[in-house]
This record gives C-alpha cells, sequence and structure tokens, in this order.
C-alpha cells in the first residue's frame, strides 16, 4: 500500500490538509504543537495511507514530539513525502525541504497559505520555484480544501516515478565538507541507507541518527571523526561549529532559490494583525486583555447563554423524561429495586452531570476560538516574561490553556517544550488548571450561592489555579530545572477568522468526551454510588444517614472540617470525585435525592454558606488529579515516583490553600 508522510514546520497547515485529503477530523489549532504524535488515515482515492507527522523545524529534535518525525524516518519507509510549506514564511520552511530532499524518497511540496502570502505582498513564480527545488510544487489552501485534489494526483504521479528523487537530492556543501561525508559513507554498510543524509544528519549533530550510526559503526571512531572535521571547519570558516556550517551552507542555496523564484511586490502586512497585536501583546496589556477574555468567557458560560440552557436541559430531563420513563417501568411492571436504581440513580446521578453540558460546550467553544483564531501562541508569548521568572518558559503555558478544556490533552501537549526538566514541570502543574469537569461542580455552587456574580466567582478560581501553578514552579524549578537553560521557540500565525465548520468540529471532538463519559463512566459510578448510599449494615434499603456511603464520608469528614465542609456528604463526594470530578454532582445528586437542579441547588443550601462553598470549590480545583489525569502523568513521565508526586503535592496544597482562605475570610467578618 502507498505511504505518504505528511511532513512540515509547525502550524504549516499539516492536519488540515490531513483532514482534507483523507476525509478525517483531526484536531486543527491555528498554533505550534497541534500534532504530538503521529496520526493515519486512508487517502480519499483509497489508494494509500497518509501519517500525519509532528511538526518540526529541522530533522534534528529538540523536543519529544519532533523526535517522533525523525525516528519515524530512521525505522519506517514511506513512499512518498509531502512537505507542507508555508508560502508566507517560505525561506525559513525550505530548510526543512532540503533535508527532505535528501532523504532519498519523491518529494511533493505543498505550498499552503498561498492568500496570506499574497496578502503579506509575497509574488511566488511557482514553475520556477519548481525547477529549483526539483520536485513538484503544488499551490493548495488547506482550510478551504483549494488546489488539494491536483496536489493529491500529483503525489500519486510521484510515487509512481513521475517526480523520483534517486539517492536524494546531491546539494554541493563545499570540497570540506563533502569529502568528509564521501569518508563516512564508505564507512557505512550498504544497507544502510540513505547513507548520504545520514552522514549529513550526523555532521548536523542529529542524536537519534548518532545513535543509529553507533550500531555500524565504532563509537570512537565516529566521535574522533567528528572532532576531526570539526576542527577543519573551525580553522576554514573562523571558529564556526559544524552544524551552524552545515545550516549555513543551505541557508546560501535557499537564498539563492527565493532571490530566483520570489519577488516582493507592495506590501500590506502593517494592517488589522499589527493593530491587534500592538494591544494583545502589548507588555503592560497583554495579561489585563487576556484576563478580560476570560472573564467574556464565563458570561457567556454562565449569564447569557450557558446557564440558561442548562435550565432548559434541566426541565426536559427531569420533566418530559424522568416521567416517561417512570411511567414506562410502571407499565412494563418493573421491581421497586430496579425502578429506584434507574430514577435515583441513574437518573439523578448522570442527569445532574448532562445539564451542564450547554455550559460545557460553551467553554470549548470559546477555547476553540482561541486556538484558531491565533491568540494561542500570542498569549503563550505574553506569558513568558511572567514564566520565566518561575523557572519556565511561554511555551509552558499552552499546554495550561489546553488544560483549561481537558488536564489529560493539556499534560500530553507538554511533549513540544524543548527541555526534558521544563516538560516536567509543566506536566506537574497542568492539573491545576480547572478542566471542564470542574466545571460542573462550580456551576452547581455559584447557581447557588453566588448568582448575581458567577462570572467573577469562576474566573477567580481560574486565576488561583494559574497563580497556585507559578508559585509551585518558582519552589519545583529551584530544585528540579535550576540548571538547565531555557528556551523559547514557538510560531506567532497570522490571525484569520476561524470557520464556523472548524469551530463547530473542535468543539464538538472537546465535548464528546464529557458527554461519552456521562454515558458509560459517571454511568456506572452512579449505580455504584447509589447502591453504597441504599444499602449498610443494617442490609437494603436504609436510610441514607446510615448507609455505607455515609460511613466512607464520615471517616474522613473530621479531618476537612478545618476547611469548613466537615460533613459526611462532602467527603463522600470528594473521594468520589477521585474518579472523574464531574462524579461529585451526581454523587451529591443522589446523596441529597435531588433529581433536578433546582433541587440539589436547594438541599446543599442548608448544607454550606457562601464561604464554605468557595473553600469547598478551592478544594475541588487543587486537590488530586483524576483518574484519567494520573494514568497520563504515569505515561508521559514514565515514573511512579512522579506520579505519586503529584497526586501527595496536589492535595497538600489543596488543603493549605483552602485553610488559608476559610479561616482568614473568617477571622475578617465573612460567613
Amino acid at each position: 500500500m502507498l505511504t505518504v508522510a505528511l511532513t512540515g514546520n509547525p502550524n504549516t497547515g499539516k492536519t488540515s490538509l490531513f483532514n482534507m485529503l483523507t476525509h478525517s477530523y483531526e484536531y486543527v489549532g491555528n498554533w505550534a504543537g497541534v500534532t504530538i504524535e503521529k496520526k493515519v488515515g486512508i487517502l480519499n482515492n483509497k489508494q494509500g495511507q497518509l501519517v500525519d507527522l509532528p511538526g518540526i523545524y529541522s530533522l534534528s529534535p529538540l523536543s519529544r514530539d519532533e523526535g517522533v518525525t525523525t525516528l519515524y524516518l530512521l525505522d519506517e519507509s514511506p513512499s512518498l513525502l509531502l512537505n507542507v510549506v508555508d508560502a508566507s514564511q517560505l525561506e525559513r520552511n525550505l530548510h526543512l525541504t532540503i533535508q527532505l530532499l535528501e532523504y532519498g524518497k519523491p518529494v511533493v511540496v505543498a505550498l499552503n497559505m498561498v492568500d496570506v502570502a499574497e496578502k503579506r505582498g509575497l509574488d511566488i513564480d511557482i514553475p520556477r520555484l519548481s525547477r529549483q527545488i526539483g520536485v513538484p510544487v503544488v499551490p493548495v489552501i488547506a482550510r478551504t480544501g483549494k488546489g488539494c485534489d491536483a496536489l493529491l494526483q500529483e503525489a500519486l504521479q510521484s510515487s509512481k516515478g513521475g517526480g523520483s528523487n534517486p539517492g536524494g537530492r546531491r546539494l554541493n556543501y563545499g570540497s570540506l565538507l563533502e569529502k568528509a561525508v564521501s569518508k563516512l559513507e564508505a564507512k557505512l554498510p550498504d544497507d544502510l541507507q540513505p547513507k548520504r543524509w545520514l552522514a549529513l544528519q550526523f555532521f548536523e549533530g542529529n542524536i537519534p541518527v548518532l545513535q543509529k550510526l553507533r550500531q555500524h559503526v565504532d563509537p570512537a571512531w565516529l566521535q574522533a571523526f567528528y572532532d576531526e572535521t570539526e576542527a577543519l571547519v573551525q580553522a576554514e570558516a573562523a571558529g564556526k561549529r559544524l552544524p551552524d556550517y552545515v545550516r549555513d551552507r543551505r541557508a546560501d542555496i535557499i537564498s539563492g532559490w527565493m532571490k530566483d523564484a520570489v519577488r516582493e511586490t507592495e506590501s500590506s502586512r502593517s494592517t488589522l494583525s499589527e493593530k491587534i497585536d500592538a494591544v494583545v501583546m502589548n507588555k503592560f496589556l497583554g495579561i489585563p486583555v487576556f484576563l478580560a477574555f476570560m472573564y467574556f468567557t464565563f458570561k457567556l458560560t454562565f449569564d447569557w447563554i450557558g446557564t440558561p440552557l442548562s435550565d432548559q436541559l434541566d426541565a426536559l430531563l427531569n420533566g418530559p423524561i424522568r416521567n416517561g420513563l417512570s411511567s414506562f417501568l410502571d407499565t412494563a411492571g418493573a421491581a421497586a429495586f430496579i425502578k429506584a436504581v434507574l430514577l435515583d440513580g441513574v437518573v439523578s446521578g448522570v442527569g445532574g452531570v448532562l445539564v451542564f453540558v450547554p455550559q460545557i460546550f460553551m467553554l470549548f467553544l470559546i477555547i476553540s476560538f482561541i486556538e484558531d483564531s491565533g491568540y494561542m501562541a500570542r498569549i503563550a508569548t505574553v506569558m513568558d516574561k511572567l514564566l520565566e521568572g518561575v523557572g519556565l518558559n511561554g511555551k509552558a503555558f499552552i499546554p495550561m490553556i489546553i488544560g483549561f478544556g481537558c488536564n489529560v490533552p493539556g499534560i500530553m501537549a507538554a511533549r513540544t517544550i524543548e527541555q526534558p526538566k521544563e516538560r516536567l514541570l509543566t506536566i506537574l502543574l497542568t492539573p491545576l488548571m480547572s478542566c471542564s469537569a470542574r466545571l460542573s461542580v462550580y456551576s452547581l455552587f455559584v447557581g447557588t450561592f453566588f448568582q448575581s456574580h458567577q462570572a467573577i466567582i469562576v474566573l477567580s478560581l481560574y486565576v488561583l489555579g494559574v497563580v497556585v501553578a507559578l508559585l509551585l514552579a518558582k519552589l519545583f524549578s529551584s530544585s528540579l530545572a535550576k540548571e538547565e537553560e531555557s528556551m523559547f521557540i514557538v510560531e506567532v500565525p497570522p490571525y484569520r477568522i476561524p470557520q464556523w465548520r472548524t469551530l463547530s468540529r473542535s468543539t464538538w471532538e472537546k465535548g464528546k468526551g464529557f458527554v461519552r463519559k456521562a454515558g458509560t463512566f459517571i454511568f456506572g459510578g452512579s449505580v455504584v454510588i447509589w447502591l453504597l448510599g441504599y444499602t449498610g449494615f443494617h442490609g437494603w434499603n436504609v436510610p441514607m444517614n446510615e448507609s455505607f456511603l455515609q460511613t466512607i464520608g464520615s471517616f474522613i469528614s473530621p479531618v476537612l472540617h478545618p476547611l469548613g465542609f466537615g460533613n459526611w456528604q462532602a467527603g463522600a463526594a470528594l473521594l468520589t470525585g477521585f474518579l472523574a470530578k464531574e462524579v461529585v454532582v451526581s454523587t451529591m445528586g443522589i446523596i441529597y435525592a435531588a433529581p433536578t437542579q433546582a433541587g440539589l441547588e436547594g438541599a446543599i443550601s442548608h448544607f454550606f454558606t457562601p464561604l464554605q462553598a468557595y473553600s469547598f470549590m478551592v478544594f475541588i480545583l487543587l486537590y488530586v488529579p483524576c483518574l484519567a489525569t494520573v494514568g497520563v502523568i504515569r505515561n508521559e513521565t514514565k515514573s511512579a515516583k512522579w506520579t505519586w508526586f503529584s497526586v501527595g503535592y496536589a492535595l497538600i496544597v489543596a488543603y493549605i490553600i483552602a485553610f488559608i482562605i476559610y479561616r482568614g475570610c473568617l477571622l475578617l467578618g465573612f460567613h
């Protein structure tokens, strides 16, 4: 089967092109690092598969996600390389193109964003550029699908020999380096291909390639030969390091291509985009603008759109649906136990979570807008100076923002961070970001105790999560990453108006996990929780205050008393919340026997004061990550020690912060 590898710099539109060429949907965002592992789809014409590889600037990997691409080229043998190039950043993108040309497989260049290049005043002579590079160049606009059919046709033709690249493109690196390349090629066995590409990557400092060569050539000889070649280069090029020498030779070649094939017309770059950046990336206004945007998000989520829709959904679930199910069970002659399980367990538990779906989807819609509009990378840039002061860099804030939707993909997005210790810090701190699962708990409590100030209360929790993460980053970095130099490289893409199709797809892809969890994990959890509340040491159908659930909650409630919510109901809900934060709401719905949102709000108003409710939400924000998040931390760190550390420190921090807030506010006269 034909295998096409999709490669390119970050944020060149690879994932959008992947979706167009395979009629599938993968996560799309207007920021670097969207693809963090390879994805495979079937081409539209069913003649092969398309492999979407993470975006890279060079085949010498700096971060874990970049290593995926290099290892794929070392271990696999794709039929063709489809190189996606940003036409508006052509000169920079061509550095990777040269490395792919030298790989020895047929290459087709997809010249994406030609519309953006035109707006920036770049006139690209595509036939001339194709002759210079030596492979087909096809103009496309991946977001709209323009040119994708022609690209697919060209790729198929090239894979059959019409655009072959036998042995790789041989570019001249100067007599000194060419002699060294030939000498190394002679040392490599014939079954190790492509020899020239491996030699050039070795001299450029590609670690995975070096590890590969050490399996076939004496490592001591390789190191001595590298040092010898670098000494000759430094003597000829005024002390220049060997990898820099290789890149400079490529830059000279690319400069010649650009002069021949690209002409700058009257530029229109100083437009609305720069005017927006003057505000949103201003060193004084950037963070306040971001906070204002988040406040607007929560006004939409709670006051203007989300909550009214949640109220209508609550009326539907606990009106026609509940009554209809009850009538059906009566007609079918269902036993009282079965009826209680379904109505008091499933409907109260799962329904209590599902009523918050409109708010969750509204939040995901805004996050999708941030990603696709180009604002995500700008937030990271604005936050870089602040994060630098606590031992991280702006790139770490991207996983944190993604964590606002769900901590699991947020932690996985930390793969784009180049430094291992900064990546570890980001993984450990991202669970402190308030995810959508916690939003269902906030919605319940702010709707009960803070109806006039819902947006500002929820915003304060999100800000608290970020502030605590920054303080802990400073503490952890002083020991974990104190000797590691930080590196901040992030693509600042052009602004664009998100397409409704992209926004709706992205929102659904993020939100369907919440709905799926409600229909599976929370469904099962609700039944188990109901059974714990239905049974006790004295048998079945016992009062809730004599149930196993009450026994479990009472065991930890004394520990929670200093935080303001030392009742067994809160203790039981927090324990089940380790499985998934949404289960806190379903547990309370079952404990308080409140099938409707209004009924549950009325019930908890008798057990909490506004201050106790806020302390409870703070604890929910910071205490242990959910089970899925713990699993992904274990997978990403490959360490049980750091996984347990992430659980332990979060529990301690949650207790301390909730204690300080509750006791401090009591001293100030709040209740």
